[in-house]
């Protein structure tokens, strides 16, 4: 099943260009907080049920110390990045605030480099610019 990372990715950002669209109409008129707050919620309780669902549950007490610190770290990560982002789609419009937030793949990419050691290669570094300009051209 070499594919499914592949499907899976795809399906991803289908459903965060539907997140985009979705938060920016139900964002009308609502505390930018008070809307990551639900979709916060919503998150928290797919993923639980996704949890039990598979019976990944029993998983919990396998996980080590440097694996909580982690994920709670990225947990961090995410709640301020939906705070931000919610703020910046309340005030802008959908189609600056989101390439802007899609930079995010520029800057992992290069925090990839610097933390994990994963290699550039010409070809990433190509699309590296090629993202950033086109990032640069929709804002303007």
């Amino acid at each position: 099943m070499k594919i499914m990372w592949l499907i899976f990715a795809i399906l991803s950002s289908v459903f965060a260009a539907l997140t985009s669209i979705l938060a920016k109409i139900g964002i009308d008129g609502v505390n930018s907080n008070l809307a990551t707050a639900i979709r916060t919620a919503v998150v928290l309780a797919m993923s639980w049920l996704m949890v039990f669902v598979t019976s990944a549950q029993s998983g919990i007490s396998e996980i080590n110390k440097r694996s909580w610190i982690f994920l709670i770290l990225s947990g961090l990560a995410t709640g301020a990045s939906w705070l931000c982002y919610y703020k910046a789609l309340q005030i802008g419009e959908a189609s600056k605030v989101v390439p802007i937030d899609k930079m995010s793949v520029v800057l992992t990419l290069i925090l990839a480099f610097v933390f994990l050691h994963e290699q550039f290669t010409a070809r990433t570094l190509a699309g590296m610019a090629l993202l950033t300009a086109g990032t640069i051209l929709m804002i303007k």
